[in-house]
């Protein structure tokens, strides 16, 4: 992988702004010395700085010494941090990500400056391990600097680019659904202790058969229904289970509960 050669201020380094770090560093996208963190309580970034990332509980001096600004921050805490930063944001230099649910590019151009490139990046919890399923969209930022945002979320998963008015949409899909799936796997689990297993066997082989069903339909590019069918026979076990939880409405819960996570999501962000 091409290294970058510029600065990069991660501004509010919690857990998705310091998993991008190690896996910048880790691709060899970029070296430690490249990357400053910044978060209110700094001594939480100390083993960081042992490492030889830069950490900061300056915003505005980290984003005025940077190429590249990711904002990894709430929602909710968007505006105050838009606010302080707004007077060292530089156009002609800058290149804004912003990792924000339910914010658009418009909406952090209206507080920083009109003609700043803004990328939009939604990864989810699992950036920790490198296996992040991360959407890139934009309104108006060049080809070259979407690339350029892909390339450093791929050190730490996959990348989709979509619409941005999809955007929302993907952290239901995306970065909710990382717990719907876990909620999946631990009712299995607990399935398979009423059915006669301990409970950390139970757990093993629940998490085992999500991930060997994840990685057929990855590795073989199937559809559900293809595995599903290499699995059920006439009057067997496999389909009468499979119509029990149809009957009390496995799909349609999942379906719904992504669908209102996606309303949640668009009502995080206050524009004022």
């Amino acid at each position: 992988m091409e290294q970058f050669t510029g600065q990069i201020a991660i501004i509010g380094s919690g857990n998705i702004g310091t998993s991008l770090a190690r896996g910048l560093v880790k691709s060899g996208y970029a070296s430690a010395s490249q990357i400053t963190l910044t978060r209110r309580n700094v001594a939480g970034l100390s083993a960081f700085a042992e490492q030889g990332f830069g950490i900061s509980g300056d915003n505005p001096a980290a984003v005025a010494a940077a190429d590249i600004v990711v904002l990894c921050v709430l929602p909710q805490q968007l505006n105050k941090l838009l606010e302080e930063i707004s007077p060292v944001i530089d156009v002609s230099r800058h290149l804004v990500i912003s990792v924000a649910s339910g914010v658009s590019c418009a909406d952090i151009r209206s507080k920083l400056s009109a003609g700043l490139e803004v990328v939009r990046a939604m990864p989810n919890t699992a950036i920790a391990i490198g296996q992040s399923m991360t959407c890139v969209a934009t309104d108006r930022a060049s080809e070259a600097n979407v690339q350029l945002v892909s390339r450093m979320f791929e050190t730490v998963g996959a990348v989709v680019k979509i619409n941005e008015d999809l955007m929302t949409a993907a952290t239901a899909l995306c970065a909710c659904g990382i717990a719907f799936f876990l909620r999946a796997i631990r009712a299995a689990s607990q399935g398979g202790v009423e059915i006669g297993f301990h409970a950390e066997d139970a757990l093993k082989m629940a998490v085992q058969t999500a991930k060997g069903a994840a990685d057929l339909l990855l590795q073989m590019e199937s559809h559900p229904e293809q595995e599903i069918d290499k699995v059920t026979s006439p009057k067997g076990c496999t389909i009468a289970g499979l119509n029990e939880m149809e009957h009390n409405g496995f799909s349609s819960s999942l379906i719904k509960g992504i669908k209102l996570s996606a309303v949640k999501a668009g009502e995080l962000y206050k524009k004022e």
